[in-house]
């Protein structure tokens, strides 16, 4: 019944393009009938499945969408990009792959994709890099956050299920995902800009100066695009200008605290996106080297709760990213109303995963599939990671492949330690991004902002996607044998 059921949410959202709320609802209650659930009880252990995972989650995307919001209408954003690209540019795909990791920790993976694609292009222009030199460090570090790291939806979603611990997870996401994010970003970027040796192109070059017709100003390594009018080539200092020229600057007649009138500098702006990380951090030390006796032990708990620290990071990012550049508090209110707006259907999708694997684990679905794991003597990490591949490949999106994967291994996680529950969480975040293609949403946006083919786009991100997930696992086979 699992099976037809996952079949069905399958054809739903892959051949029929039905929302992915609805087909996962449709899915849910077609197994909680089919494995025997009573009728009167299968919309309540829906209803049970979809609370208890927004009852926690979505308060964590909902503060975090926030956080991302105000990072990129203050300019903090483009000023973290306009200080890491000085400098040498042989080092620019690694810096571009911190660019990418530090606005990726508060960010959707859309919302970062939409904002540093334009001026990874700027860059390209720049510097005379491939597109793709520059381009795969970027997307993988806003895809190795979004597969591994809390607060977004996956991980979260993930640890919700299985009831893990948010703090050791980004703990031990943040060492996996270094290394991930070294090997698909500046390493397998240098072997895509070979397969696909394109320049600046696509829809982010026409955001970002308006020219379809130019090309970088001077080759670099050997990696160059083909030759160029120089006369388009972004002068050296545009990237931060091109980024902010619709939104800086006052104009007659505006109302005060509308507009804004400065930026935030890179320490503020790094201080405030880091400082949640910090504070789970701490409470994750603290779960493992202090004794609960100390008197600080429970004021580390509480600021180091997920809700607490992405609280405490808005309401300072309203004063970083908000007052501190010219924004009133009637603003910082509209904009924060705003953040919500995108992320209504993720936090829909996310809840009805959550009522679907809550239908799988009533009716019995979850016990006869451990059973059978465990015939097969697979570890729940493994299974995780098949699981939520096979998800992936069939539906295209990662958080769907995540709450459903977890679903199903729950049974399996439920005699593990804490730390082998965050591994098993970042083995199904890895499996979830496994080779993205036409079905995902992400490949689309890549393919359109850089100009690419399909075929150039399999071979560049769909493939990079596929070295992350692998990647990802390998790392979690590493440390499952240390801890």
């Amino acid at each position: 019944m699992a099976v037809l059921g996952i079949a069905i949410i399958v054809v739903l959202i892959v051949a029929l393009k039905v929302h992915a709320f609805l087909s996962l609802t449709i899915g849910a209650l077609f197994v909680g009938v089919a494995s025997g659930i009573a009728a009167g009880d299968v919309t309540k252990s829906y209803e049970n499945g979809v609370g208890s995972v927004l009852g926690y989650v979505g308060v964590l995307i909902a503060l975090g969408a926030m956080v991302g919001k105000l990072l990129a209408d203050s300019g903090g954003a483009d000023q973290v990009v306009d200080t890491l690209l000085r400098g040498r540019s042989g080092g620019l795909p690694w810096k571009m792959a911190l660019i990418a990791f530090i606005i990726g920790i508060p960010m959707f993976f859309e919302i970062g994709l939409v904002l540093l694609i334009p001026v990874v292009v700027l860059a390209v222009r720049r510097t005379g890099a491939r597109a793709m030199l520059l381009g795969i460090p970027a997307l993988a570090g806003l895809s190795v956050l979004h597969g591994f790291v809390p607060p977004h939806p996956g991980p979260l979603a993930a640890i919700g299920v299985l009831k893990g611990n948010v703090g050791i997870t980004l703990a031990l996401g943040l060492l996996v995902a270094i290394p991930t994010v070294i090997v698909a970003g500046p390493l397998f970027g240098r072997l895509a800009a070979k397969w696909v040796p394109i320049g600046a192109a696509g829809a982010a070059l026409e955001v970002g100066s308006g020219h379809h017709d130019s090309e970088p100003e001077r080759p670099q390594d050997g990696t160059s695009a083909a030759p160029h009018n120089p006369q388009h080539a972004a002068p050296q200092g545009t990237i931060q200008g091109a980024a902010q020229g619709t939104t800086q600057g006052t104009s007659q007649g505006t109302a005060p605290g509308t507009v804004r009138t400065g930026t935030p500098s890179f320490a503020a702006t790094l201080t405030t996106v880091l400082l949640p990380v910090v504070l789970m951090l701490i409470k994750a030390a603290s779960d493992v080297w202090m004794s609960k006796d100390n008197a600080i032990y429970p004021v580390l708990q509480f600021i180091g709760d997920p809700v607490v620290a992405l609280l405490i990071a808005v309401l300072v990012a309203m004063y970083t990213f908000g007052t501190a550049v010219g924004f009133g508090i009637p603003e910082l209110s509209k904009k924060i109303g705003e953040s919500l707006l995108p992320i209504s259907g993720v936090m829909l999708i996310v809840g009805a995963g959550g009522g679907f694997k809550q239908v799988l684990v009533d009716g019995g679905t979850g016990t006869a599939i451990a059973k059978i794991a465990i015939a097969a003597n697979l570890s729940a990490l493994l299974l995780g990671w098949i699981v939520a591949v096979l998800i992936r490949l069939a539906t295209g999106s990662a958080t769907v492949a995540t709450v459903t994967a977890a679903g199903i291994v729950a049974p399996l996680a439920g005699g593990l330690s804490t730390t082998h529950i965050a591994l098993v969480v970042l083995a199904i975040g890895a499996g979830s991004l496994f080779f993205s293609h036409v079905n995902d949403a992400g490949f689309w946006l890549v393919k359109e902002y850089f100009g690419m083919t399909v075929g150039e786009t399999i071979k560049t991100w769909s493939v990079m996607e596929t070295v992350i997930s692998v990647m990802g696992l390998l790392m979690t086979l590493l440390l499952s044998t240390f801890l």
